[in-house]
């Protein structure tokens, strides 16, 4: 009998699994260790090469406190898929921006880093956009 092959769902919730572990600031290992499995097991669950059972998912979710069900909940599309806040989370620095975003107290300096931020994300859209042709940048 061929062993059951990996699905996008396997995959889904590998890439959920990375991303709750590194926003509670937890290595593979520790992971691992407090879940009974490998710092390698962990990396093929990661990877959705390998399914993650019940038993252990339930487990995880504890460990990272959140439902089982956010490892499965769908978009609002409906799709399951990168488009949600899971897709977002894994942009290069967004964790570590958003760990330091928590460590502000004030609500003004909050908003005020929110503020740069969008400002930010316009411009570099703006830069991104090309000009019609014959039009020059001023």
């Amino acid at each position: 009998m061929m062993p059951k092959q990996t699905t996008d769902v396997d995959r889904l919730v590998g890439l959920r699994i990375t991303t709750l572990r590194k926003a509670r600031g937890l290595s593979q290992t520790a992971l691992g260790t407090a879940v009974g499995v490998t710092f390698q097991q962990v990396q093929k669950y990661e990877k959705g090469q390998n399914r993650v059972g019940a038993g252990r998912l339930r487990e995880i979710a504890r460990l990272l406190e959140v439902p089982v069900a956010a490892f499965f909940e769908e978009s609002e599309g409906g799709e399951v898929g990168s488009d949600d806040v899971f897709g977002f989370l894994n942009a290069p620095g967004a964790i570590e921006l958003l760990r330091a975003y928590a460590l502000i107290e004030d609500d003004q300096l909050r908003r005020d880093v929110l503020s740069i931020v969008r400002s930010a994300a316009r411009l570099a859209h703006i830069k991104a956009t090309p000009l019609p042709d014959g039009e020059a940048e001023t």
